[in-house]
């Protein structure tokens, strides 16, 4: 199971999405490979990472930043957010 998976579990992370008007599909967590891929994360039982998740809806891109908090042993994951940053979609005429 991968972290967004185990983010889309908590009503939280998906009540962060609605109020952004992000459907849950067109959600990325950059840099999550290189996160579950770390060598030591078998000698450790959770991991607190900062990430920038990043979110598509109607108007443009939304980044989210924060940190991660990943129990692997229960595979839970919450997500802390610090801020966000809009970039809107240039109106085509």
């Amino acid at each position: 199971m991968n972290i967004k998976e185990l983010l889309l579990n908590g009503q939280s992370f998906l009540e962060m999405l609605k109020q952004f008007s992000i459907d849950a599909a067109n959600v990325k967590i950059q840099d999550e490979d290189i996160i579950l891929s770390d060598q030591n994360l078998e000698h450790r039982e959770i991991v607190k990472e900062s990430i920038c998740i990043e979110g598509r809806n109607q108007q443009g891109i939304i980044n989210f930043f924060g940190t991660l908090h990943y129990n692997f042993l229960n595979k839970l994951a919450v997500f802390e957010m610090e801020g966000f940053e809009q970039i809107n979609q240039p109106k085509v005429a």
